[in-house]
């Protein structure tokens, strides 16, 4: 499993793999019941601490990504149909108003947003 790991943001390590995990799951590139790579394996390729990848495991479980079987591994969460596209709705929500305030901030005028907006759903179609 592809993870990529950066200092230049100063999000902490641990946040950036339960982003990318959890990008993977609502993209559908890791599917329901997947197998994880172990807590140890994880923090090996990414040469970072162990608590550190327990940590990010201890995040997705308790968000309901991901379920721990004890004496087996982790593994993605056999989410119903329905929490997931929950989940991605609310996720577009939050990115969506992170913009809004971001072009608030920037002083664009609400026909400028509107332009866009429709702009980016013609490559959308």
């Amino acid at each position: 499993m592809e993870i990529l790991i950066t200092n230049r943001d100063g999000t902490p390590i641990y946040e950036q793999i339960v982003k990318q995990i959890k990008d993977k799951i609502l993209e559908g590139s890791l599917q329901s019941g997947e197998a994880l790579p172990s807590i140890r394996e994880l923090a090996k390729e990414l040469r970072i601490s162990v608590i550190t990848t327990k940590r990010a495991y201890e995040e997705l479980q308790k968000d309901g990504f991901i379920e721990t079987v004890p004496g087996k591994g982790s593994f993605v969460h056999s989410q119903n149909s329905l929490l997931l596209e929950e989940t991605k709705r609310r996720f577009v929500e939050d990115k969506l108003s992170e913009a809004f305030h971001l072009a608030k901030l920037g002083g664009l005028k609400r026909f400028e947003i509107d332009e866009i907006i429709k702009v980016l759903l013609e490559d959308y179609e």
